[in-house]
């Protein structure tokens, strides 16, 4: 069967890229390169809940397409940050940085800013198309935030933020229109975790450190909604590294499809080294069981080096690369990773996540 998957760049000219993977005989193509504004390259990108629009974190701007098939996907609407007039300046190093799709009405868009003049979320309405339609709350954290990473709960009423620059996890509430107010927001474990990602299931929540390099694990309180760490966390490089706050920094971390696994990868800051992609057993409860590997990844992974899992099986994992530029495919069976299919993308900025179309 053939499935197609999209993948952005980090850096100018935009465009977006289709890969076609075979899963009986195992190839992965690049079938079509979509040029998008050239200065708005999508360093992170989702669909809608319906899969007809790509929202995009493209530099000083939020930008969607529709998607009329894996190969036809037309630019809708760009809009610059504005929750603060130096955000959008080609002046400062603020940029877009994630974007997360809300999969219950009113399908809002919520965004994070990164960098310097980062201390708020943009949240965007969209029209009957699905397309970026304009900004409706510019929610705020704090000066000092920069958030990477976002997570709803199951019922989207909670947003889980977390805060690689200001050290901590935020709580907001979602209200009918679709808007944000905050809760609560708790500090990481350490003065030198610097949250980076988030991932949800059941009560727990598992929050990925970027510079601690590990994954800790929180349990949502029922009553107030906040998550309260439990003290348990899982290494995301192997130990005895010297320097490793200053030679890894850890990634992304995902649910499978079953919800019976957790995967997470770590990148390293030379190009000599390799990062790692980490899988783990989940109980029905969602408490992690066991961490059943630790598995170095080709490269160092560059800016990237993110694993996303396919939405309808166990089975496929893709992973980017933009220290080389390529895409590549892992088979996960019997609690084994293996490589299965790759493709180079030699252009610049190449390999920032995938998404899985069909």
């Amino acid at each position: 069967m053939l499935h197609h998957l999209m993948v952005g760049t980090w850096t100018p000219p935009g465009a977006i890229f289709t890969f076609e993977f075979n899963d009986e005989e195992l190839t992965l193509k690049l079938i079509k390169r979509t040029a998008i504004p050239e200065n708005e390259p999508i360093s992170w990108m989702t669909f809608d809940h319906a899969k007809k629009n790509i929202y995009g974190a493209a530099m000083k701007k939020w930008s969607s397409f529709a998607v009329e098939s894996p190969t036809e996907i037309i630019h809708q609407a760009s809009h610059p940050m504005e929750h603060e007039p130096q955000a959008s300046s080609p002046d400062t190093n603020t940029r877009a940085i994630f974007v997360l799709a809300a999969k219950q009405p009113p399908f809002s868009v919520y965004g994070n800013p990164f960098y310097d003049h980062a201390g708020f979320g943009n949240v965007f309405s969209v029209n009957q198309e699905g397309a970026l339609e304009k900004c409706v709350q510019n929610y705020e954290y704090s000066p000092k935030t920069g958030i990477h990473g976002m997570i709803f709960d199951p019922t989207e009423t909670y947003l889980y933020s977390a805060d690689l620059r200001g050290n901590k996890v935020w709580t907001h509430k979602k209200d009918a229109q679709g808007q944000l107010t905050l809760v609560h927001c708790v500090g990481a474990p350490d003065p030198g975790d610097h949250p980076r990602w988030v991932a949800l299931y059941q009560n727990y929540l598992y929050v990925l450190m970027e510079a601690g390099n590990r994954l800790a694990v929180y349990v949502i309180d029922e009553q107030t909604h906040i998550p309260v760490f439990t003290h348990i966390t899982y290494p995301l490089i192997p130990p005895g590294i010297p320097n490793s706050k200053t030679m890894y920094r850890s990634d992304v971390v995902f649910l499978s499809h079953s919800k019976k696994y957790l995967f997470a990868t770590s990148r390293a800051n030379a190009h000599n080294l390799t990062g790692y992609i980490a899988a783990f057993k989940l109980g029905l409860a969602g408490n992690i069981e066991r961490q059943i590997c630790l598995n170095p990844t080709p490269t160092s992974g560059g800016h990237s080096n993110a694993v996303s899992p396919c939405d309808w099986s166990d089975e496929w994992l893709a992973l980017t690369d933009d220290q080389h530029g390529w895409i590549e495919i892992y088979r996960w069976k019997d609690e084994f990773l293996a490589r299965v299919a790759h493709c180079d993308v030699k252009e610049p900025g190449f390999g920032m996540n995938a998404i899985w179309y069909d």
